[in-house]
């Protein structure tokens, strides 16, 4: 059976091996955030939807698990926001049900927490990944570049709902941009809130392979160094970098090979490889990423997007 909705398992740093789980047409979120592996989103919207059939995603996750595969983790993730999608609640139900033995991980940027509803439907999660980059208005206009509905407050509050509601662990991310979060003074805001939100931990993240827009900086080591020392309080750690790809069981050196003997023909974009290759673009964007830390192929950025090439 050839999967529509899903990938992997991708190895990922954070789950270890993880199948993904995809609801949404490419690219649709709440978000157009400069630094997103996948690139611009063209469908920005704050409309929940049934993006793909809920029960053609079920069938899938039924045939698939079925065969009884070695994973750590089934995670909701792939081209944009998940719970854009009314029917994430049912499929997690599903899941729960019929297969208790896998945990479920949800990636979420939280935007959609100050809805009840949304926050009912991933209540069964066992773990739930929201992101906070930023808690000023125009630190956050400037990294995330959200739906203009959407408010940093409604998601703050959102967050601080769920903590009271939810059961599981939240693994609250912060992606660190050189030059946009990492002021004394963002950062104690970001601070404040977190302490307020009381996540399980806090992951610290940043660049390791081009954003959606090149102006994009990675973190200094200096700058990781005031922040972790800054949030020494709280249960935090560093996820940039945390693990190399290829020391993941679930790392597949043949897409690894693939990516570049198709790279050594012509340099191309994350979506390039995606079509060509017929892999999820997520699970493209892992192992570019691993290709990148090895200093196998180097970016270069053009108007059509961030072109990859071999490294001369």
């Amino acid at each position: 059976m050839k999967y529509k909705y899903l990938f992997g398992p991708v190895p990922s740093r954070r789950l270890g091996i993880s199948l993904g789980i995809d609801l949404l047409k490419f690219k649709t979120c709440t978000f157009d955030c400069v630094y997103c592996e996948c690139g611009k989103t063209t469908d920005l919207t704050f409309q929940r939807k049934e993006f793909v059939p809920t029960d053609d995603v079920i069938n899938e996750l039924d045939d698939y698990l079925s065969k009884n595969p070695k994973l750590d983790f089934l995670t909701f993730s792939g081209s944009g926001e998940p719970t854009l999608h009314i029917g994430i609640g049912k499929i997690i139900e599903f899941l729960k049900r019929k297969y208790p033995q896998y945990k479920v991980a949800l990636l979420t940027n939280a935007s959609l927490f100050s809805d009840e509803q949304v926050r009912h439907e991933i209540r069964n999660a066992d773990i739930v990944m929201p992101s906070l980059d930023a808690v000023s208005p125009k630190i956050f206009q400037k990294i995330n570049r959200p739906h203009k509905t959407i408010k940093i407050n409604d998601i703050i509050g959102g967050l601080k709902t769920f903590r009271e509601e939810y059961s599981g662990e939240i693994w609250l991310e912060i992606f660190l941009l050189e030059g946009l979060n990492s002021s004394e003074n963002e950062l104690n805001l970001i601070k404040e809130t977190v302490e307020k939100i009381k996540p399980t931990n806090i992951q610290l993240n940043s660049l390791d392979r081009p954003g959606t827009e090149d102006w994009c900086e990675p973190i200094s080591e200096d700058t990781l160094k005031k922040v972790t020392e800054k949030f020494s309080s709280l249960p935090i750690e560093i996820i940039s970098k945390f693990q190399r790809r290829d020391e993941i069981e679930s790392f597949d050196k043949n897409i690894s090979d693939r990516i570049l003997a198709t790279i050594q023909r012509r340099p191309c974009t994350a979506e390039d490889l995606s079509q060509s290759l017929g892999v999820h673009i997520n699970e493209i964007s892992k192992y570019l990423q691993s290709l990148l830390e090895k200093k196998v192929i180097e970016p270069k950025h053009l108007e059509r997007g961030t072109f990859f090439k071999i490294t001369r």
